[in-house]
């Protein structure tokens, strides 16, 4: 793809996820005026709405993708992991918003992002295991609250970079779960460091996935987006 068509693409899609938010039923005409691409360029690759939703879909989840990857979940220390991988969620809600979520009913979209949850609990599992956070906290339960930590930031925290976010974040997280030996110290030191070398961008604070709970009881969680 020439480098043109890739950013009107890359823009269609953006404009399409920030529209489809504010109105599910905006149409591809709306969508491609609003982000100045030729309706015909657009039915060219796109044989309808439906397809273009999807598109959008997959392109968050390419981004989450990319950010856990980038993260190094389960090999990199811990902090440095967190970190990195906070600031690049960020980084992908402030370009694909949230609530996008709730109309990608599509199975390979939901296949998807549930492993990528999994990536993320094995990644606080990990760091309970390593002694980082304190033992006897529900995965889950950690889990929800970084999701919307970092969800909140996106209304809350608009005027921080990427990277100035992700330490209130982090430092907010860290004071709830980390372990008592480790309490008091300064929180961000190892992630301050890492973003010193790490500058580039790094993207859905994701919620537990729906499971039964050992009392037998099901255990859901909010749709990306949505706030108690």
């Amino acid at each position: 793809m020439r480098a043109d068509a890739a950013r009107n693409l890359e823009l269609l899609l953006t404009t399409g996820a920030r529209l489809l938010v504010e109105d599910p039923a905006a149409s591809i005409a709306a969508i491609a005026a609003e982000a100045g691409v030729n309706r015909r360029t657009v039915y060219r690759r796109f044989t309808g709405r439906d397809e273009l939703l999807l598109a959008v879909c997959r392109a968050r989840l390419d981004a989450i993708e990319a950010v856990i990857a980038a993260a190094r979940l389960r090999e990199a220390p811990v902090p440095v992991a967190l970190h990195r991988y906070v600031e690049g969620i960020v980084g992908v809600n402030r370009k694909w918003p949230t609530e996008i979520a709730k109309v990608c009913a599509d199975p390979e979209i939901g296949a998807r992002r549930l492993r990528a949850i999994d990536e993320v609990d094995a990644f606080l599992r990990r760091a309970t295991g390593e002694g980082f956070f304190r033992p006897g906290v529900p995965t889950r339960w950690a889990s929800g609250v970084l999701a919307r930590l970092v969800r909140l930031s996106a209304r809350r925290l608009p005027g921080l970079s990427d990277a100035q976010a992700a330490d209130v974040i982090v430092e907010t997280f860290l004071r709830a779960f980390r372990r008592d030996e480790l309490a008091g110290g300064p929180v961000d030191d190892v992630g301050n460091q890492d973003q010193q070398r790490h500058r580039e961008p790094v993207g859905d604070g994701f919620e537990p996935r729906r499971a039964e709970s050992e009392q037998g009881v099901q255990t859901g969680h909010d749709q990306p987006g949505e706030e108690q």
